[in-house]
């Protein structure tokens, strides 16, 4: 995977180049608002706010595809992360993670036969464009920090 090669639409339909984001450690994300996990937006924002200055960004990519738990459309997810979590990280559109149309980015991170198995699976991209961790829907943002730390 050549993490830096790939591009999504961010939550306004413009195309967003990952290039743009060379020698920074990000996570990625897929997310839903109707979910159990979706507290875990709150620590994400924390961990996003705590490590931006040091070249960290979380990538929130909004899903449909587990028990419909994404049904909005992008103005109203923007609009729910901002009003009730104050998200500022970068929020994509809509993606499939899974299947025959999952986005490039999904593809490429879950190569093989392990794919994403539910919404708020975080995966962890060295400063170098690598996966260097995955994590459950059920890891808090918070358990992931000595990970974080490692590659800042």
């Amino acid at each position: 995977m050549n993490f830096y090669e790939i591009s999504a639409k961010d939550i306004h339909g413009m195309t967003v180049d990952f290039s743009d984001y060379e020698g920074k450690v990000v996570l990625v994300v897929n997310t839903a608002s109707l979910c159990g996990c979706t507290h875990q937006y709150e620590g994400l924002q924390r961990i996003y706010e705590r490590y931006k200055d040091d070249g960290f960004v979380v990538f929130g990519f909004p899903c449909n595809q587990f028990g419909s738990q994404e049904p909005k459309d992008e103005s109203a997810i923007e609009e729910f992360v901002k009003s009730r979590f104050g998200i500022t990280f970068p929020m994509f559109s809509k993606v499939d993670v899974v299947g025959d149309n999952a986005h490039p980015l999904f593809a490429a991170l879950t190569e093989g036969d392990n794919p994403v198995h539910w919404n708020f699976e975080k995966f962890l991209i060295d400063r170098d464009g690598h996966l260097r961790g995955r994590f459950p829907s059920d890891m808090e943002p918070r358990d992931i920090i000595h990970d974080i730390d490692e590659l800042l």
